[in-house]
């Protein structure tokens, strides 16, 4: 099965996760009146939680493929997963513009490049 195992999936379910959460800790300021002018309740509240899923995420992917720099690269392109679709969903900005869309790809292709060549 090479590093696709369950490793990888507890890896990249951290990952996003973590992301969601770093999402929510950043840029709730942008979605809810409420949360414009807090700054330490949201780092508490996500960025604890955040913080582990990270943590688990490294554990995780070093446990799939022990190279630091695959599990940071997965890190950055699995925020490519959450950010748009966070973003458009609460502040209704679109992903699908040609700038964006190309970034999306270049980091797919970066994780592939990272997973697949030795």
């Amino acid at each position: 099965m090479g590093i696709w195992n369950i490793n990888m999936l507890y890896a990249i379910s951290c990952y996003i996760a973590g992301h969601i959460l770093g999402w929510y800790a950043h840029n709730l300021q942008f979605v809810n009146d409420y949360w414009k002018d807090k700054v330490i309740l949201p780092t508490l509240l996500f960025g604890i939680p955040c913080l582990l899923a990270f943590f688990y995420g490294t554990k995780f992917a070093m446990a799939a493929v022990p190279e630091l720099w695959t599990a940071r690269f997965m890190a950055a392109v699995f925020s490519y997963v959450t950010f748009p679709l966070m973003t458009w969903y609460y502040l209704g900005e679109s992903m699908f513009t040609i700038k964006t869309m190309t970034c999306i790809f270049l980091a797919f292709c970066i994780l592939l490049i990272q997973v697949f060549v030795d």
